[in-house]
């Protein structure tokens, strides 16, 4: 049996995870969390075969999770289940150390699939995303301007991308809006722009955020 802990800061999806999984009889969804510290909470009072976690959750992000659960040697696998297309996470997400990344759009028959096939010790991920990794390894750093920012300022720069404010990442986010204005002149001058607008124009031109975002 497969123990599954869901972690997603919306309760109607997390209800919805556990209907569709409720039925499978090797997959158990025994806990559920609403941010990165629940998590962190959780894993340390009990094991778990998998997580299935969210990128966008407040304080600790999905991908600083990640990191931390691989600084910490943990051997509980990780899928990662967000809504953000894959191009703009999955690589990210499989370098800090996912085992699998599906977005919510998927139907529900592939997510079993993903799940078996990474608590069975594989990698989960799509055949677009398998020659993103390749071909940046073979793409000089230098020739991606959003590939210098963490993953915390890569958030950002996306959510400034699709046009939100200080204030509006400030609260979705659950930061003060000094640190997210901190995280906005780091982004800017990582990437040698000097407004949002320019930030704005290319996320839309390299695809990391779209037009109907």
């Amino acid at each position: 049996m497969t123990r599954v802990l869901v972690a997603d800061d919306h309760a109607i999806f997390r209800e919805g995870l556990r209907q569709i999984l409720e039925d499978v009889p090797d997959i158990d969804v025994v806990e559920e969390a609403s941010n990165g510290q629940e998590v962190l909470d959780k894993i340390a009072k009990a094991d778990y075969d998998l997580l299935l976690l969210d990128i966008a959750m407040p304080g600790i992000s999905g991908l600083d999770l990640l990191k931390q659960l691989r600084s910490e040697g943990r051997k509980m696998r990780v899928l990662v289940l967000s809504m953000y297309p894959e191009e703009q996470y999955a690589v990210r997400a499989i370098r800090a150390g996912a085992s699998g990344y599906l977005t919510k759009a998927s139907a529900s028959e592939e997510l079993i699939d993903a799940i078996r096939k990474v608590t069975s010790g594989g990698r989960y991920i799509s055949a677009s995303i398998l020659d993103r990794l390749l071909f940046e390894l073979d793409t000089p750093k230098d020739e991606w301007l959003h590939d210098r920012l963490s993953d915390r300022e890569f958030q950002i720069f996306r959510m400034i991308g699709r046009g939100s404010s200080v204030s509006e990442i400030a609260h979705e986010l659950s930061l003060s809006v000094k640190t997210v204005s901190t995280h906005r002149g780091h982004i800017l001058e990582k990437m040698k722009m000097k407004t949002n607008m320019e930030l704005i124009n290319y996320a839309i031109k390299n695809g990391i955020v779209s037009t109907t975002d």
